[in-house]
């Protein structure tokens, strides 16, 4: 098997022992990003909607970084600290995705790295 590490500057670096993405064949898979602004390593605000827009910013950067798009996303799982802000993401996630929307997972957590109010994390299958 090989795998191609994907990385940009245009999303937050990796703050663990793990990569943006992995591309295996055509299948990338997106680590989670949490609404961290890629130049300054800091939450963007304490604003839900705020962050939730950031996250989706950040997995297009990884995403254009592999080759794709948003569209590309078969598979998306969303980690939100308060279910009350479910619409609010759902909102927010329809200016970033066209018909026909990935699969999704939506759960709350009970903290999220940097205390974040969002995580999203994804699988991306590239055009061949």
């Amino acid at each position: 098997m090989s795998k191609n590490i994907i990385h940009t500057d245009k999303a937050p670096a990796a703050i663990g022992s793990y990569s943006q993405a992995v591309q295996v064949n055509n299948i990338v898979y997106l680590s989670g990003q949490i609404p961290l602004v890629p130049e300054t390593m800091q939450l963007i605000s304490d604003n839900f909607t705020e962050q939730a827009h950031q996250v989706f910013q950040n997995l297009r950067a990884v995403a254009e970084a592999a080759g794709g798009n948003l569209n590309n996303l078969v598979k998306l799982n969303a980690y939100l600290t308060n279910l009350q802000n479910f619409a609010a993401f759902n909102e927010v996630m329809a200016h970033y995705f066209k018909p026909p929307y990935p699969a999704r997972a939506a759960v709350e957590v009970s903290a999220l790295p940097k205390g974040a109010l969002v995580e999203a994390e994804g699988i991306l299958v590239l055009d061949q």
